[in-house]
Formats: structure tokens, C-alpha cells, sequence
């Protein structure tokens, strides 16, 4: 993470703060809860050891969205302690955690309170599914079968998800800058587009498969129609351009780094190759990688009796894809600080 490490060492040589508060936004419960927390912990305690300063008081907050298994990650605190404890310069560092839930869309913090927001792999989520996609009289709804931006969907719904995306994150951004003390940073990371064919991006291409295989059950008559047609996902990835557009538009933010990696569909393939070596197990990785995320939207908008079906479904209409294509995931990872004069 060395953005991460740049933006920790920035603010706390320039701000040098007696107690610092940090907090990750969107941090959902599981064995990565912890990672920025324990990174935080450790580059403080390295800096201020070479430094030769004396060790600040680290507030951290957790926050996600109330749903969120905040048990789970209490209960998870003595695994975090005992990785804590085993790094020398961590270990100096009095710190501590709590849960925030709430929505990062909304204020979380009181005025000018915290010096370092860190994000990753939530900023894609919208706040809502765009208005405008549903129905309306007799006209039918301008997405048809598909739950995202697709090749048959109408030019009005790729308006629709970038409006959407654009005053999610114009309110983002002015959240975080009336809580961030002058000087406060934030690195954020998400799903973005790196083609420029937005009917063919890459998270487009993904969620396609989905709408394959729901569209396969409709067809057998094990998912109603009209439960296809009602559901969207509230979500969307930008490319580049329309996040700087944004960030500069609003003008609350310096730009201090912005880059693009990409990461495959297979969270278990780390290879650089353009071919999936066993398309089917990637397939199959693939599938139960992205129900973790969708399975509890899934299940409340068409019931649990399909779930198992449908992702046995998508599991192989991935491999068929990645036979043709090996596509991935683009990450867009940026570095703002708070300007100082507005």
C-alpha cells in the first residue's frame, strides 16, 4: 500500500498531531478488517522511532454500513493485538478501535476531527439504485433484462448511473472535507472502467454474466420475468475521467496521485498471463467471489430457493468467457488532501 504509507508519513510529519485519528470507511467484516488498522499502526511507530518523536494516541474507526457483523469484528480484536504486539514498531503505539456504523454517504464526524481516511473496494457502491430505471405506465423500463449498463441497454441508463455516481461522490468528498483537520488525507480505492466503451467495460462484461444466467432461469421458467426486469444493481464503475471531473469540479480536493492497477476475476489467480491457465476453476473462484458480495441482494429480491442454481450458472458462463478473454478487474486507487484555502 504505498500510497497508504505516503499519505500516514505526510500527515504525521506535517501535522505531527499528540493524539491522531484515522478511520476506514466501508470496512465490512472478514480476515482484511484489520490490515489498514495494523499498516497505520506500524508506519506511525517506524516514523516516530526515526524520527525520534514522541509516540502519538491513535483513534481508529471502523465504519460500515449498520448490516455490517460489527460482532464478528469485536470479537476479532485479540487476533489484532497478538499482530500487533508481534511488530516492534507497532507494538510501541497506544492505540484504539471502535465500530462506527453509518453510511459514508452521510456526516460520520464531528467538524475538523479526523486526520486520515482510508477506502477501499466500496466507493463503487452507490447510495441507491438509480431513479428512472423502473417502469413507467406502458412504456417498458430502459434496461430490459439487463441489472447494469449493457450493450442493449438505452443511452438514458448510462446517464442515469453516472448522474448517480456524480452526486454520490460530490457528497462523498464534502463529507470528508468538513471532517478532515487542514492537512487531512484520504486514499480511496475502487472498481473503476478502463475501456472507453462503456457498454463493454470490464465490470460491465462481469455483471453481463449475471444477467446471462438469470435471464437462462427466466427462460425455464425458475425466475419470474418480471423480477429480472425490476432488478439494478446500485453500482457503478468510472473511469478516470469522470472521477478527476468530478474531484476537480467540486475543488475541495488536491490531487497528490491517481493510478489505475487491475486485479483478475480469480482472487486465487495472481498470474499476468492473458489466459486463464483452468478456466473452469477460475470459473468457479470467480463465482464465489462475487456471491459473497451479491448473495444477500440476490436472495432478497428473488428468493434464496435460487441462489445455488444461479451461481452455478454464472460459474460456467465465466469459464466460457475467460476461454475467449481473460478480463479483470481495473482498480482505481487516488491520493487527495484537503486544500487549504477555498
Amino acid at each position: 500500500m504505498p500510497m497508504m504509507e505516503e499519505a500516514v508519513r505526510e500527515v504525521y510529519k506535517n501535522l505531527l498531531p499528540e493524539k491522531m485519528v484515522a478511520a476506514d470507511l466501508g470496512c465490512s467484516s472478514g480476515p482484511n478488517t484489520f490490515l489498514v488498522l495494523t499498516e497505520v499502526v506500524k508506519i506511525i511507530g517506524k516514523q516516530c522511532r526515526q524520527m525520534g518523536l514522541q509516540l502519538p494516541e491513535m483513534q481508529f474507526f471502523l465504519n460500515d454500513l449498520p448490516g455490517n457483523d460489527f460482532n464478528n469484528i469485536f470479537q476479532s480484536l485479540d487476533s489484532l493485538k497478538e499482530s500487533v504486539r508481534s511488530d516492534k514498531d507497532a507494538a510501541t503505539v497506544p492505540h484504539f478501535v471502535a465500530g462506527l456504523p453509518g453510511s459514508f454517504y452521510d456526516r460520520l464526524f464531528p467538524s475538523h476531527s479526523v486526520h486520515l481516511f482510508h477506502s477501499s473496494n466500496s466507493l463503487h457502491w452507490l447510495s441507491q439504485v438509480p431513479e428512472g430505471l423502473e417502469s413507467k405506465g406502458k412504456y417498458a423500463p430502459p434496461n430490459k433484462v439487463n441489472i447494469y449498463i449493457g450493450k442493449t441497454s438505452a443511452n438514458i441508463v448510462v446517464k442515469l448511473y453516472q448522474d448517480q455516481f456524480m452526486r454520490d461522490f460530490l457528497l462523498f468528498l464534502k463529507q470528508r472535507f468538513n471532517e478532515l483537520v487542514l492537512g487531512g488525507q484520504m486514499v480511496l480505492a475502487f472498481l473503476g472502467r478502463k475501456k472507453k466503451d462503456i457498454y463493454n467495460g470490464e465490470l460491465s462484461s462481469l455483471w453481463g454474466l449475471v444477467s446471462d444466467s438469470l435471464n437462462s432461469m427466466v427462460l425455464e421458467g425458475l425466475v419470474e420475468e418480471e423480477k429480472l426486469v425490476s432488478f439494478n444493481l446500485p453500482f457503478h464503475a468510472p473511469s478516470m475521467d469522470e472521477v478527476n471531473a468530478v474531484i476537480k469540479a467540486q475543488g475541495l480536493f488536491d490531487i497528490i496521485n491517481f493510478q489505475m492497477f487491475e486485479l483478475n476475476w480469480d482472487p486465487n489467480d495472481d498470474s499476468e498471463d492473458d489466459f486463464a491457465f483452468d478456466s473452469i476453476q477460475s470459473g468457479e473462484n470467480s463465482a464465489l467471489c462475487i456471491r459473497s458480495v451479491l448473495e444477500p441482494m440476490i436472495a432478497s429480491h428473488f428468493g434464496t430457493a435460487i441462489v445455488d442454481e444461479l451461481f452455478s450458472r454464472f460459474a460456467v458462463n465465466v469459464a466460457k468467457h475467460l476461454v475467449k478473454e481473460k478480463t479483470k478487474f481495473p482498480i482505481i486507487v487516488l491520493y487527495l488532501k484537503k486544500k487549504e484555502q477555498i
